[in-house]
């Protein structure tokens, strides 16, 4: 069901940043279901579920784009929207209600929202908005992710080492994707057990550490360092 994703490949070692999306939605299988897909079309995507961790996600900024629900616990979007506004981010917000209405549309427009989509939506449509929205930020984002001497393509779900081709299994390539898109960042292990595994996931934590050393083992050793208490960071230098 998703739209066609245009290859573009960067200069070999240069490495753009891929866009950052944050998901406020109460809707949990949703919420995941969106951040998967959207992941998959190159973002790096983060979810929270209730109004108030929205607005502090949102406002420490770093974000390109913002999906926000409009019923939300604890602060409804319109109020997160316009605490965002007040405060000076201009980030963009696509809002998502499941009501439907002109009142409501405009009150989301009022309050800063740049898009408003109603539910149940298509997926193809969510992801054409976002990408229009994307790209009056400038340049869209790239599904290829290069880093020094190591190519990943998320749309194709293919990582080259230098010019060989590495195999991975889909929940390696998973894991290394979550890296990857945050490259040079740590991401912790509780987020690559959200992303990965998703929320509902009560097994072993350590799991991640058993795909880490597999990746490891199939990439080279010093390309996933550990930071001690804090998770796991892709170096960026070869």
């Amino acid at each position: 069901m998703r739209p066609p994703v245009a290859h573009h490949h960067p200069a070999r070692g240069a490495s753009r940043r891929p866009f950052r999306l944050l998901i406020v939605e109460d809707e949990k299988r949703l919420a995941v279901s969106l951040a998967k897909g959207l992941t998959a079309e190159g973002y790096a995507v983060d979810v929270v579920h209730d109004g108030l961790e929205g607005l502090h996600r949102a406002g420490e900024g770093g974000y390109d784009l913002v999906v926000l629900d409009i019923m939300l616990p604890g602060l409804n979007g319109y109020r997160v929207c316009a605490a965002l506004r007040a405060a000076g981010h201009d980030v963009p917000i696509l809002m998502l209600t499941a009501k439907d209405g002109e009142y409501d549309e405009a009150e989301g427009l009022d309050t800063g929202a740049d898009d408003y989509l109603t539910k149940p939506f298509s997926y193809v449509v969510l992801v054409a908005r976002v990408k229009a929205l994307l790209r009056r930020r400038g340049v869209e984002a790239s599904p290829v992710h290069v880093h020094g001497d190591l190519r990943v393509d998320t749309a194709a779900r293919r990582v080259f080492l230098g010019e060989d081709e590495i195999t991975l299994t889909a929940k390696e390539f998973a894991v290394l994707e979550q890296l990857v898109v945050r490259a040079g960042q740590v991401v912790s292990k509780a987020e690559i057990l959200e992303h990965v595994w998703d929320f509902a996931y009560d097994g072993d934590p350590n799991i991640v550490e058993v795909y880490v050393s597999a990746l490891r083992r199939k990439l080279r050793a010093g390309l996933i360092r550990t930071v001690r208490g804090a998770g796991y960071r892709l170096e960026t230098g070869r």
